[in-house]
């Protein structure tokens, strides 16, 4: 059995086919990968002991490109297309998994020209517009999320066991982690620094991590306000799982990925969506936890201190906590590869 995984260009659609192949290749299933020279992909999967094969083609995206630079990345789709549909000929692969993001589109537009069974993962609540234009082709569209589409089935989100290896059920509010992404979400990083005094006070250790690009200006803040020694500040971290899992709450951005993960490890969460995510697919994917009454989440824009210690005054640590580990399940990978070999065996 070879199957191709397709897609990437930022971490949540990366970390996704990274759990894939892992599944994959603990099965004996060979599986290949085609993402693209921009963004993460080769930085991710160059050499990667879970791919028998990994194929990088020259891509760009194409959604924002307006004029001359659109023509171009057009013209570079166009080749991808015609090298992903030699590369599924050559490998004899039975179908093809799009994970999402500009990368995939030559993969996947490849694998319909193919005639080879297209499945799509849909990471956001709301669906992305390579997949929205894809989905039609495909056999199936797996979602955590309930989207709109009647080839829909739903899974578990496909992530790294050691987020449910090391979570545990909160009681109470000692640690708080704020999560500023790997580059530095400016947002959250001042509303940690707002809310340092009125934290310390309470005596709530603060965990933050504030990005590489934003590292600088926020420790000279801390260190301004004479706190820097009592302030766990980091850049980035690898191994992100182990402040996570010190922490009894969280201040994140809502990127499917982290969410998810923070769901795993019963890390209860105020969420704070990117404003400028395509489709503000951020505050929908926390709306869907929102409505479950599983966690806070506060456009930017309406952001203050006030709204947030009420919160932390209001609330029920335990009874989320506990919540979040009835949502998602470790076996998201087997749900997903379970599903496309019971469809390729139907074909």
């Amino acid at each position: 059995m070879n199957l191709l995984i397709t897609g990437g260009g930022t971490g949540g659609h990366l970390s996704i086919a990274r759990t894939l192949a892992f599944e994959c290749k603990n099965r004996g299933i060979n599986v290949f990968y085609i993402g693209s020279t921009s963004g993460q992909d080769k930085l991710w999967f160059d050499n990667n002991e879970n791919f028998t094969k990994t194929y990088f083609l020259n891509t760009t995206g194409i959604v924002n490109k307006k004029g001359v630079k659109k023509i171009n990345a057009l013209n570079l789709m166009l080749k991808a297309i015609l090298e992903s549909k030699k590369i599924l000929k050559q490998n004899n692969i039975n179908a093809v998994i799009s994970v999402g993001g500009f990368s995939a589109g030559g993969g996947a537009i490849a694998a319909i020209i193919n005639k080879i069974p297209l499945f799509i993962h849909e990471q956001n609540a709301i669906f992305g517009k390579l997949n929205s234009i894809l989905s039609p082709f495909a056999k199936n569209v797996f979602s955590s999320f309930e989207i709109k589409s009647n080839k829909f089935i739903k899974t578990s989100y496909p992530i790294n066991d050691e987020f449910f290896k090391y979570a545990r059920k909160r009681e109470q509010i000692k640690t708080i982690l704020f999560l500023g992404g790997s580059q530095g979400a400016m947002a959250i990083n001042d509303f940690a620094i707002n809310l340092a005094n009125d934290l310390l006070k309470r005596n709530i250790k603060i965990i933050h991590q504030c990005g590489i690009n934003d590292f600088n200006r926020v420790k000279k803040e801390y260190q301004k306000m004479g706190l820097d020694s009592k302030i766990s500040l980091f850049s980035f971290d690898n191994a992100l799982i182990n402040r996570m899992t010190e922490a009894d709450f969280c201040v994140s951005r809502a990127g499917a990925s982290s969410l998810w993960e923070l769901c795993a490890n019963n890390l209860p969460t105020f969420f704070i969506p990117y404003p400028f995510a395509a489709k503000n697919h951020q505050y929908f994917n926390a709306l869907f936890l929102k409505k479950l009454n599983l966690c806070e989440v506060i456009e930017q824009k309406d952001l203050n201190k006030d709204i947030f210690l009420k919160y932390l005054d209001s609330i029920n640590l335990r009874k989320i906590s506990r919540g979040l580990s009835t949502i998602i399940s470790a076996n998201g990978a087997k749900q997903i590869i379970d599903k496309v070999l019971e469809k390729i065996n139907d074909i």
